[in-house]
């Protein structure tokens, strides 16, 4: 079964159909795998529904499951963003929206009441715009979450083992083929085994923690990673490596392809034209500790993005939660969020940004009504695609 799929034409098709199921699971999850129709939204609005905000790097697909916990080198953990594929210099207005929309159809999967939402959306503004002010404190404090505490404190508690157990399923030196991995081509192991050969490539692997610039690197396996809603169309590879001489220190690859983003950017952007390094811009300015651990390469004449998994990189997953859980953690990612933005604007630009944000307000509601009907109508839009979604599709796959 395994030897069909390093046929290109049968990976998608797999991919497509286990991404078509995975959004069928819940509105939550259609919304954060399905971006086209936010990307559509934003096309069709018309000009002055959204303030334009100061053009910075922007995630452009700002959803719950694309925060979350992560290592810098020095061993520190914070939560940034930690998916960049659509980053682009835009509005950040945009991620706000992304943002709304997704707490929102987590209070909806929590069966909270509508108000909650409101009360989202008022946090969410509270705690961005508290991030444009001078002098912000770290991720650490008071203000912080309890679920957002566990995470982090989670996340710093891991060991490679608990990375290999997650992603590979395995604690042994192999990544093991199934359901998460497919087989190589000849092809494929071979451009791969070349990459790894390259110094600058080479050197993304000895970067971190105790490891010498000049440690052998060997490539212990490999393996097509079938990951995610969005991977769907994408090159992608899980690389395992080996690093040092003696003792060997386990090492593990995410390639990714990147393409060119949906998300629009702003008109005079001045963004790299290859989509990789795009994409690596964008976690620089974004997620500093993601950032630096990045490369954009070239392999079968495509451009893709490597980073290092580390054993502290978590996504946040919200099952169910209560009104004031909800309330809190829409105002710490919303901060999360707004401080991605504000290092890239100086004071003044912050602070005029800050008041540009809250205005108009519609009755008692004190988020800004420019969010209300947004959120609003992407809710209605995403419900009755995900209806019809799980009518073509789900009704048939499922069995």
């Amino acid at each position: 079964m395994a030897c069909h799929l390093i046929d290109p034409d049968a990976r998608q098709d797999a991919l497509a159909a286990a991404q078509r199921l995975k959004m069928a699971r819940s509105a939550h999850a259609y919304v954060r795998g399905n971006t086209a129709h936010f990307y559509d939204w934003l096309r069709h609005l018309k000009r002055g529904h959204l303030p334009e905000g100061p053009p910075v790097w922007i995630c452009g697909d700002c959803h719950i499951g694309n925060l979350g916990p992560l290592a810098h080198s020095d061993g520190r953990v914070e939560i940034q963003i930690r998916d960049l594929d659509q980053a682009v210099i835009g509005n950040p207005a945009h991620d706000l929206v992304r943002l709304g929309l997704s707490l929102a159809s987590a209070a909806r999967g929590s069966d909270l009441p509508g108000v909650t939402t409101a009360r989202i959306l008022e946090q969410m503004i509270e705690g961005y715009a508290g991030a444009m002010e001078p002098g912000q404190p770290g991720d650490e404090g008071d203000e912080v979450p309890e679920a957002m505490r566990v995470a982090v404190k989670t996340a710093r508690r891991r060991s490679w083992q608990h990375l290999a157990k997650e992603r590979i399923k395995n604690t042994k030196p192999a990544i093991p083929l199934g359901k998460s991995f497919w087989p190589l081509g000849a092809e494929e192991r071979s451009e791969i085994t070349q990459l790894f050969e390259r110094e600058h490539v080479r050197q993304l692997a000895t970067l971190l923690r105790s490891r010498k610039d000049n440690a052998p690197v060997e490539i212990l396996d490999a393996a097509y990673w079938k990951k995610g809603c969005s991977s769907l169309g994408k090159l992608r590879y899980c690389v395992l490596l080996g690093i040092g001489d003696k003792q060997l220190e386990l090492c593990l690859m995410d390639l990714k392809e990147a393409v060119p983003a949906a998300a629009p950017a702003d008109d005079s952007a001045d963004m790299p034209e290859d989509q990789a390094q795009r994409v690596v811009e964008g976690a620089r300015h974004l997620s500093p500790h993601l950032g630096e651990r990045m490369r954009a390469i070239q392999l079968f004449g495509r451009s893709i993005f490597i980073r290092e998994l580390l054993p502290q990189d978590l996504k946040i997953e919200l099952e169910t939660l209560t009104r004031e859980q909800a309330m809190n953690i829409a105002r710490f990612l919303a901060n999360v969020v707004g401080k991605a933005h504000a290092r890239q604007m100086d004071a003044d630009t912050r602070s005029k940004w800050a008041k540009e944000l809250s205005r108009p307000r519609t009755g008692d509601l004190k988020a800004p009504s420019w969010l209300w009907s947004s959120v609003v109508d992407l809710l209605a839009i995403h419900e009755k695609a995900y209806l019809e979604h799980c009518r073509l599709f789900a009704l048939n796959e499922s069995h």
